[in-house]
């Protein structure tokens, strides 16, 4: 696409970058194809094609209108676009730029402002999320609003019997923020695996959020003090770290694009670049082999369906990794259709688009439970607990299903 910024957005840090990316968009639609909102709507806008024309347009000093705002918002950044391009449009990147322009020139109103700010200065916190949980849990569940009761969590914590020794190989374990209050099961089922493969887990206390919420609210600032933060705790305690293992694949991606985003902060850059490179999903530190080796000895004979989030899958380009390790440890994997598209959580997309999300999980949910799996199993904690409300079948962390197994 031929394009030279208005002389307004010339000199950003960002505006290199955006030239580059509108540069490379051919336009050839391929990207429509695999786009969930455009299949729900068949609007040009509702697509990255679409999105992409109109980001242009405002760059180039055109109108920008509300209009234009929430055909950014509706958005998942799936990323099955950036997978299926064959130009490499970092789609991702130029929507970010995007979405934070138009909220610098465009008001929102009261209600958006007031739920878009109260999720910054919640989520990412424990503390707050925990008390925001416990005094929704006062109120009858028969009072409660559909949309706010298929956000509260639904699992009971359970204490995993773990004998825990000291081993050679060691890892750094992201406790999160939210998914500590949402979901305290995953971790101390991660730390239960790794255990029994002789991996021992290290954790810094009080780490708090990496930063993905507020970044992608456009709260930039926020994000990256959350970020520096994590980087600073985690600093001191990464030698003899053979990893850094995020059990939610959501911050998993964030957290590997840390060199990329701290590229113009010269304190943060090199701290920023050795966390991305020591960053690894769970299914990157256990290999089929090892799951085999703890595989008990009965038969398991448990039908699961996975749901593979975006963030794993086109976020983080690991796509056919978590069924060999379900299959290694003889669990029957069923076909799911389209697995490629997104179940409609993408972080906090399913409390701002409730409408797209809620028809993209009941299609999720069709295809995932269409050969009638005993359970779900995903891994990451915003598709958790997106799709455990609806599910005729319980819905768990991959790692949760494992540990369950495995002997103490």
């Amino acid at each position: 696409m031929q394009t030279f910024l208005h002389e307004k957005y010339q000199n950003q840090a960002w505006s290199d970058d955006a030239e580059q990316i509108l540069r490379t968009c051919v336009h050839c639609g391929f990207c429509t194809a695999v786009c969930p909102t455009y299949q729900l709507s068949g609007e040009e806008a509702e697509g990255p094609r679409g999105r992409i024309y109109l980001i242009h347009s405002f760059l180039h000093n055109n109108e920008i209108t509300q209009d234009t705002q929430q055909h950014l918002d509706s958005c998942l950044t799936c990323r099955s676009c950036e997978a299926m391009c064959p130009s490499g449009v970092k789609y991702a990147r130029l929507l970010e730029i995007g979405r934070t322009e138009i909220d610098k020139q465009v008001k929102r109103n009261f209600f958006e402002t007031f739920q878009r700010k109260s999720l910054v200065h919640i989520l990412p916190y424990q503390n707050r999320t925990k008390w925001l949980i416990d005094m929704t849990s006062l109120v009858p569940s028969y009072l409660l609003p559909k949309h706010i009761k298929t956000h509260l969590p639904t699992q009971k914590p359970i204490a995993y019997s773990v004998k825990v020794k000291k081993h050679e190989r060691k890892v750094l374990l992201l406790d999160g923020c939210a998914q500590s209050v949402l979901a305290p099961n995953i971790n101390q089922a991660t730390e239960k695996l790794l255990n029994a493969l002789n991996i021992s887990v290290v954790k810094a206390s009080d780490a708090g959020c990496c930063g993905a919420l507020a970044y992608h609210l456009t709260e930039q600032k926020i994000g990256l003090d959350h970020a520096k933060k994590l980087i600073d705790k985690w600093m001191p305690l990464i030698d003899g770290v053979e990893a850094i293992v995020m059990t939610a694949s959501g911050c998993g991606s964030f957290i590997k694009e840390y060199g990329e985003i701290f590229k113009h902060d010269p304190e943060y850059l090199e701290k920023a670049e050795k966390i991305a490179s020591l960053t690894r999903d769970l299914v990157e530190v256990i290999a089929p082999d090892d799951l085999m080796k703890l595989k008990p000895d009965t038969d398991l004979k448990t039908k699961v369906a996975a749901q593979i989030p975006c963030t794993l899958q086109h976020g983080q380009k690991l796509t056919n990794r978590l069924e060999p390790l379900l299959e290694a440890f003889g669990f029957e994997l069923t076909t799911v259709e389209n697995g490629h598209l997104c179940c409609g959580s993408a972080g906090t997309y399913s409390i701002l688009q409730p409408k797209k999300s809620q028809q993209l999980k009941a299609n999720k949910l069709q295809a995932l439970q269409a050969n009638q799996p005993e359970v779900i199993v995903t891994a990451n904690i915003g598709c958790l607990t997106h799709l455990q409300h609806d599910a005729d079948v319980p819905v768990k962390h991959w790692a949760e299903l494992v540990a369950e197994r495995l002997a103490d």
